[in-house]
C-alpha cells in the first residue's frame, strides 16, 4: 500500500542524534501510513547501526543537506514529503497536524513552529525573534520540519544545489505556488550549534547571512564556516520532550 507521507532525514556523521530522532519518530501515532527514508553521508558503520532497520537507508554520494534531501525525495513514494533534521523531534500528533494543514487544496506545504530543546533564556529569546520573522515572511528554516506536497516539490525542481540557505531558498519559492501553512504546535530541535559557539554569536552570524541573502550577495562562501563552526558536537545529547497538541494553523 502506498504511504501518504514520506519522512526524509538527511544526516552526515551524526549517528547519535539520528538514533534519538528515529526512536522518537517511530513512536508517532499514524506512522503506519508513512515511510522513513534516511539519506546519509559520512560514517557508514555508526549510521547503519543507528538506523537499525527502522528506515530505508541511502548513501547517495552527496554531502550537502540539499543533495541528501533531494536524493531521499527522489525515492519517496508518499503524496507529501516531510524533511526532518537528524536532531529534531516532531510533536506527538505531527502526522495528523500535517494532514489537517494540507486539507485545503490551496495549501502546498509549510512548516512547524520552532522551539529549541535547551531551556536557556538566550535560546528562548532567539526563538521569539525568529518567530516574528517567519510569521511575517513565511520563509522557514529546515529545523522547523518543512513539509510539501510531492508533486509541488518536483514541479519546483526540489532543493537547489546550495551548500547554505537551501531551506530559505526553497520556502521562498514554495509560497509562490500556493498557501504556505504554519503549524503552531512546536517542533523541538536541539540548539547544540548555538550552545557550542555561543548563542548570540551564532545568531549574529545567521542575521549576517540573511542580510547577504536578501541583498542577493554571495552566502555560499560561508558554508564551511557554518558546517565546521559548531564545535564538532554531533553526538551531544538532546532533549526529547513531548508537546501538547492544540495546534493552530496560520
Amino acid at each position: 500500500m502506498r504511504p501518504w507521507l514520506s519522512i526524509v532525514i538527511p544526516v552526515r556523521n551524526d549517528a547519535a542524534a539520528l538514533e534519538r530522532t528515529l526512536a522518537h519518530v517511530t513512536r508517532l501515532p499514524g506512522l503506519e501510513g508513512a515511510e522513513l527514508i534516511v539519506a546519509a553521508a559520512g560514517e557508514v558503520e555508526a549510521t547503519t547501526a543507528a538506523v537499525a532497520g527502522r528506515a530505508r537507508l541511502l548513501w547517495p554520494g552527496g554531502s550537502t543537506r540539499a543533495q541528501l534531501m533531494n536524493a531521499g525525495a527522489g525515492l519517496a513514494a508518499g503524496e507529501v514529503i516531510l524533511f526532518l533534521h537528524a536532531d529534531s523531534f516532531p510533536p506527538p500528533d505531527a502526522l495528523a497536524l500535517i494532514a489537517r494543514g494540507l486539507a485545503d487544496p490551496g495549501a502546498v506545504g509549510g512548516a512547524f513552529e520552532h522551539l529549541f530543546a535547551e531551556p536557556l533564556w538566550s535560546l528562548r529569546a532567539i526563538t521569539w525573534i525568529n518567530r516574528v520573522r517567519y510569521r511575517l515572511t513565511r520563509n522557514y528554516y529546515g529545523d522547523q520540519g518543512i513539509f510539501v506536497r510531492a508533486e509541488v516539490f518536483r514541479a519546483l525542481g526540489g532543493y537547489r544545489d546550495l551548500a547554505l540557505m537551501e531551506d530559505l531558498d526553497f520556502t521562498q519559492r514554495l509560497k509562490r505556488r500556493g498557501r504556505s501553512v504554519l503549524i503552531t504546535t512546536p517542533l523541538v530541535t536541539s540548539g547544540r550549534r548555538f550552545t557550542a559557539r555561543g548563542p548570540w554569536r551564532t545568531f549574529a552570524f545567521i542575521v549576517w547571512l540573511l542580510a547577504l541573502w536578501t541583498l542577493r550577495l554571495d552566502t555560499q562562501r560561508y558554508a564551511e564556516r557554518w558546517r565546521n563552526g559548531s564545535g564538532n558536537v554531533p553526538g551531544q545529547a538532546t532533549h526529547d520532550p513531548t508537546r501538547a497538541s492544540g495546534a493552530r494553523y496560520k
